[in-house]
């Protein structure tokens, strides 16, 4: 598949590397991107500036949001949550429609430090937020409630053995995303429903956030044992 990642963290980056390893052609999308291979100083994680990360990946193209969104088969949204529609609006309407856009973000608000909040919740979620407002999109909520090092390699916790879910209004497109999860090493993908259960998933990060700062480490995910 032609696969646009929107988002240059550490996400996307993730994202990104292993959906390229797994024989896909991959876009990273990104606002500016004279702006974006400028930046010298480490990401948001600590990590390295993204043009040291590009430099070690020169496989993995990067464009302005609209060009890497431009026949793309899926679009990834890594983006930061507060800035999704932003991105997503930037990558281009006409552009969306039939597109899948598989939505990874959470609807993170930092305005009173940390632990963050969510800015949206119980009664609507960020996955429905973006449907809404890209009604032609095929929006699937997933993967967002585990860090970047366990989307792209569930082995690094119990094995593998825990649990990833899908939300969304396409049962193609929810079908084709499940796919792509087992094809990253993911053995339990629970289908949700609708894009409106996007909420619990989403409502989940505060307990992850709580769970990581009781461990102290982000290298943990949820089993559903039935």
């Amino acid at each position: 598949m032609k696969i646009a990642v929107l988002g240059t963290g550490t996400v996307g980056r993730a994202l990104a590397g292993k959906l390229a390893e797994l024989g896909h052609q991959v876009t990273i999308g990104t606002r500016d991107v004279a702006a974006t291979l400028a930046r010298t100083e480490p990401d948001g994680m600590g990590g390295p500036p993204f043009r040291d990360w590009h430099a070690a990946n020169p496989h993995i193209d990067l464009a302005a949001y609209a060009e890497a969104a431009a026949d793309a088969d899926l679009v990834v949204n890594a983006t930061h949550g507060a800035g999704s529609i932003e991105a997503l609006e930037a990558a281009g309407r006409d552009d969306l429609a039939g597109v899948l856009v598989m939505d990874v973000a959470n609807p993170l608000d930092f305005s009173a430090g940390m632990p963050p909040s969510l800015f949206v919740c119980n009664t609507d979620s960020l996955g429905e937020q973006i449907q809404r407002r890209f009604p032609d999109a095929h929006v699937v909520k997933t993967l967002n409630t585990m860090s970047a090092s366990v989307m792209i390699d569930p082995g690094r916790v119990g094995g593998g053995d825990h649990s990833v879910f899908v939300s969304g209004d396409n049962t193609e497109a929810k079908r084709r995303v499940a796919e792509l999860l087992t094809a990253m090493g993911h053995t339990d993908v629970i289908d949700l429903g609708d894009i409106t259960t996007a909420r619990g998933p989403e409502m989940y990060l505060p307990l992850w956030l709580r769970l990581f700062g009781a461990l102290g480490m982000p290298l943990l995910n949820i089993k559903v044992v039935r």
